[in-house]
């Protein structure tokens, strides 16, 4: 995957930045989501009902149909479970590459994606520490898109859980800043150089 990601980037881009998330902080994000709560209440309740009707009912036929009927109603315990047991698959697949253009994610467990985002489309950098971010010293930095949604309705695109998050956060805002800033309000109307606003990128 990260051979295959740093075959989307163009020629002519520098890589700034290339990494993966911390694999403890993955995991651990990926076990207690918010479905988690959801799934272990589903859990005790179903088993409860499974464990009962099969501990008190002699009738053959009621457990003919009561145990299939509760495990295809498990549905949402066994996506929950499914999901962790894909975590080390999604974390394989995962890595993340900025250059001085834009910035490159890929992920997924079974169908792999490639996500790219250009700076002059990006109108906001943000950085958030959750729980587990801070328990393993790691942050996320996520963007926001000046376009609403793209053709898949995502408006953003995020690199997460990574250990040298304020360097990399610096590095997007300024990359951000400049060329965003350069896009929307430029100067000497848009020659080869532009010399508003002290970047350094020449078009």
């Amino acid at each position: 995957m990260e051979n295959d990601l740093k075959k989307l980037v163009n020629e002519g881009e520098k890589i700034l930045y290339e990494g993966k998330p911390n694999k403890k902080c993955f995991i651990f994000e990926s076990i207690f989501n918010p479905l988690m709560p959801f799934a272990i209440l589903w859990g005790i309740i179903d088993f409860g009902i499974l464990s009962g009707t099969i501990f008190f009912s002699e009738d053959k036929g009621v457990l003919l149909f009561i145990i299939p009927f509760m495990l295809l109603h498990l549905m949402p315990v066994w996506i929950y479970l499914a999901g962790i047991l894909l975590t080390l698959k999604k974390y394989k697949n995962t890595y993340y590459i900025v250059t001085d253009t834009g910035i490159y994610v890929s992920g997924g467990a079974f169908s792999k994606t490639y996500k790219h985002k250009p700076f002059a489309e990006l109108s906001h950098v943000d950085l958030h520490r959750g729980i587990f971010d801070q328990m393993f010293n790691v942050g996320d930095i996520i963007t926001t898109s000046s376009h609403f949604t793209d053709n898949k309705g995502s408006a953003s695109i995020s690199i997460c859980s990574i250990s040298d998050y304020i360097d990399v956060y610096n590095l997007v805002k300024k990359l951000q800043q400049d060329i965003y800033t350069d896009v929307m309000y430029p100067n000497d109307k848009r020659p080869s150089e532009n010399h508003g606003y002290n970047t350094k990128y020449k078009g």
